[in-house]
């Protein structure tokens, strides 16, 4: 593996991987949590409209430019990331990657385009809320993180992303995607010296200057910018705690139960957390929580538990769904667990059990060419830097049953975590 940065500042992390197929992704520190001053959902929708045309290219050419070859693009936006990326042939890498970075830094936004896509990202949002395990997290984080710009939604309203104006997307896009919070990173089957010369290349090619910046004024640069920390710390959510039910009458009971995790910043502790949700509802079908509510009793089809870390906060949460017969039992169930895992470290073999199972499931995801290059591109964005297998096995290796007992304390003590339960 290398990584580095290219003269214009933009991050790179390459990986060598055999296959005949390649995997590239440009990664933008720049999310729904840089919309201060722009409508809700601006970052989403951003990611939409550069795929309406370029300078130098139509929606149309956009789109059919890596499927001919056979390959496939696509892009994704995070509260505090854009990615674009890619899978081709390895032989068509070059061209994947010019791609990416002309999307990023020239978009044109056509008018015509950007009214077409408002009612595409508009049903995108009704079908969110159409799907209630997806709508209770969402309430739940805007719960969770009120008053700070993580609680907004990703999808924005349908009221906002109506509003949207080309003139905000160029100013969004200008102001926040600066070569300087880029990453490009790639796995292939290739020599990791020409995938370096393959990214510096595309990397050269970026125009951090192709619009008026007058229109850019309004971005929050010092809030947006990943790698000033210090400021990002100062604007910490303040802990919101809550017990929420809400009527909903859907054909199932939804819940969601959270606590305050560690951020990207904590080292050791990120680690502590991950192993705590992977033992918790991890995908696994032996997690505890799922031999507990599901293989003992039935009461629910699935139980699952995620990490978020982010610049300056992270988020523990457990999302399941059951009848509305069940949801008692489930909630009184689930919390005795927490608090058990609270209370009592767990017993040495069945915790080193725990920690092999999550080593085993890191090493298959390594075969995932596309999710080895998302998380270059992200780790690279985070912490400028990353890092080796092994040192992360050691890491996982070393983690105590006390540790792992005072992260349980830390995220799910009573009184220290929320719910919201659609019934």
């Amino acid at each position: 593996m290398i990584t580095g940065y290219s003269p214009e500042g933009i991050g790179y992390a390459v990986r060598r991987a055999g296959s005949a197929v390649g995997y590239c992704a440009l990664t933008i520190g720049c999310g729904t949590r840089d919309e201060s001053g722009f409508p809700s959902g601006i970052a989403h929708f951003t990611e939409h409209a550069i795929f309406k045309g370029t300078a130098h290219r139509s929606a149309k050419s956009i789109n059919s430019c890596l499927e001919l070859l056979g390959g496939e693009l696509n892009a994704f936006t995070t509260k505090e990331e854009t990615v674009i990326h890619a899978t081709v042939l390895k032989e068509d890498l070059s061209r994947a990657l010019k791609l990416l970075v002309e999307l990023a830094t020239e978009p044109s936004f056509p008018e015509d385009e950007i009214e077409i896509e408002k009612g595409v990202v508009i049903e995108e949002i009704q079908s969110y809320r159409d799907t209630p395990a997806d709508d209770v997290y969402d309430c739940f984080e805007e719960l969770f993180f009120k008053g700070h710009p993580l609680s907004g939604p990703i999808l924005g309203t349908e009221a906002s992303v109506q509003g949207i104006t080309t003139e905000q997307l160029r100013a969004y896009s200008s102001g926040g995607f600066l070569p300087g919070r880029m990453v490009l990173s790639m796995v292939a089957d290739l020599p990791e010296e020409k995938m370096v010369r393959m990214l510096l290349r595309a990397a050269s090619r970026v125009k951090c200057c192709h619009f008026d910046r007058a229109n850019s004024c309004h971005f929050d640069r010092a809030n947006s910018c990943h790698f000033d920390r210090a400021k990002r710390a100062e604007k910490s959510p303040s802990p919101q705690y809550f017990n929420n039910r809400v009527q909903k009458d859907n054909h199932e009971a939804n819940a969601v139960y959270g606590g305050y995790a560690p951020s990207l910043t904590e080292g050791r502790p990120r680690f502590v957390a991950g192993l705590l949700a992977n033992i918790l509802a991890g995908p696994a079908s032996n997690s505890v929580l799922g031999n507990v509510l599901r293989e003992k009793h039935g009461w629910v089809y699935g139980v699952e538990a995620s990490y978020t870390p982010y610049s300056d906060t992270g988020i523990m949460a457990i999302s399941l769904g059951c009848e509305h017969s069940n949801l008692e039992k489930v909630d009184r169930a689930l919390r005795r667990e927490l608090l058990r895992f609270c209370d009592n470290p767990m017993a040495e073999r069945t915790f080193a059990s725990a920690k092999k199972q999550l080593l085993g499931q890191m090493a298959v995801s390594t075969a995932n060419g596309e999710a080895e290059c998302l998380g270059l591109g992200k780790s690279m964005l985070a912490f400028g830097e990353v890092m080796p297998d092994e040192a992360v096995r050691q890491e996982i290796s070393s983690i105590t049953a006390e540790e792992l007992r005072e992260m349980a304390e830390r995220v799910f003590s009573p009184g220290t975590y929320s719910s919201l339960i659609f019934i």
